[in-house]
């Protein structure tokens, strides 16, 4: 392989990387604002036709269970899209994110961190193992696979203070 080639599959990589840091990353503003007004057809859109979405262990597959098919994963998120909104506040935080590229295969595994308030304004602190496939379909990559698997959750009483901030005298 020349070094034109090298670099030219290197370039591939690093391309793929981004469009599935994107995708994953659009998915997780989308979820943030999940209401009546989500573009639904957008959020499915990120999947792939035959797309998996899961909870995975006990808590999660009891919780969210399991979805096959573009159109499954659709109606699944319409639920959260009933007025009055599921979630008065959704804040999805993601990190130590790896990702592998194999052609048009990707796969990414990230640890999200999610704080909500919901319309009964209870509020909630969870951590999840998310790992996904990603597949190249319609010249676009999407997820194939999406597993999610809580670490921890637990009730907490309220997100926002009004208290004023603690910083140094001036």
């Amino acid at each position: 392989m020349s070094d034109l080639q090298q670099l030219e599959a290197r370039l591939r990589v690093f391309e793929a990387q981004q469009a599935v840091r994107a995708c994953m990353n659009r998915y997780m503003a989308l979820c943030d604002a999940l209401d009546a007004n989500t573009p639904l057809e957008e959020l499915a859109g990120l999947f792939t036709r035959d797309a998996v979405w899961e909870g995975k262990g006990a808590k999660y597959a009891k919780s969210f269970g399991g979805y096959r098919g573009r159109e499954a994963i659709r109606a699944m998120f319409a639920t959260y899209m009933q007025p009055p909104a599921h979630f008065a506040l959704n804040v999805h935080f993601l990190t130590s994110e790896l990702i592998s590229v194999d052609a048009e295969q990707a796969s990414g595994s990230w640890i999200m961190l999610q704080t909500s308030t919901f319309a009964n304004q209870t509020s909630h602190l969870n951590a999840a193992r998310l790992t996904v496939r990603f597949a190249v379909e319609e010249g676009q990559w999407r997820m194939a696979h999406f597993q999610t698997e809580n670490l921890f959750g637990r009730p907490i009483s309220a997100w926002n203070s009004e208290a004023p901030l603690p910083v140094p005298s001036r």
